[in-house]
């Protein structure tokens, strides 16, 4: 069973549903017959590579300071649930295209899972810019890529068209929110659902598969 999971490294709702996911995937008795890629989506494709604190954004976004402490806590507490920590005011906003070229990159390797982990940690946790060339580049050392190919691969701009190719399907798809969970290109689960309702899911995908190979 295929799994293509679109999301976005600076949204905390995905990361909320990656772990929700893996949750529901420990209960799933074909859990090693998944697999599992990650699409790349752009929650804000005008960011600027420069970046800048996260609650300024939301703040932006949601109408000043209060607004925007008020839905993060919100966010950080609903993340904890699912044993996640996340901390929006160390959180560096950053244009998440580059990081989406890595995850190309890392998913011809086959590390591409502990790429994405490693790449939502280091935004939500650490407070990295994952918009920066030499923070990717060591991030991709610590799951296995080769530091000076993957610099140079990022360098000469490798990723960049099978990424706006993914992000134009999207937009084909009619995916306006992330996580959008897609099984075997046919069936779409938008949003961080519980892990009862994903594993429902992935129950009902594997009959449909069996019953068409019978």
């Amino acid at each position: 069973m295929k799994v293509e999971i679109w999301s976005d490294v600076i949204c905390p709702w995905c990361y909320i549903g990656k772990r929700r996911f893996e949750a529901a995937l420990a209960r799933f008795d074909h859990a090693d017959e998944v697999e599992i890629v990650f699409r790349p989506y752009q929650l804000d494709p005008t960011a600027s590579p420069v970046a800048t604190p996260a609650l300024d954004g939301y703040a932006r976004k949601f109408g000043g300071p209060e607004q925007a402490i008020k839905i993060t806590q919100h966010l950080t507490e609903t993340a904890a649930a699912d044993g996640l920590t996340l901390d929006f005011g160390r959180a560096l906003r950053a244009n998440t295209f580059d990081a989406h070229r890595l995850l190309w990159l890392a998913e011809q390797a086959g590390v591409q899972v502990p790429m994405k982990e490693r790449l939502l940690q280091a935004y939500f946790v650490e407070g990295i810019d994952i918009g920066n060339l030499d923070e990717l580049v060591r991030m991709a050392g610590e799951v296995g890529l080769d530091e000076a190919a993957t610099r140079a691969a990022l360098a000469a701009g490798a990723g960049g068209d099978a990424v706006r190719a993914d992000l134009a399907e999207a937009a084909e798809l009619g995916i306006t929110a992330v996580p959008t969970f897609v099984f075997e290109g046919r069936w779409a689960v938008p949003g961080a659902q519980d892990p009862d309702t994903m594993l429902s899911v992935l129950n009902r995908v594997q009959e449909r598969l069996v019953e068409q190979r019978s």
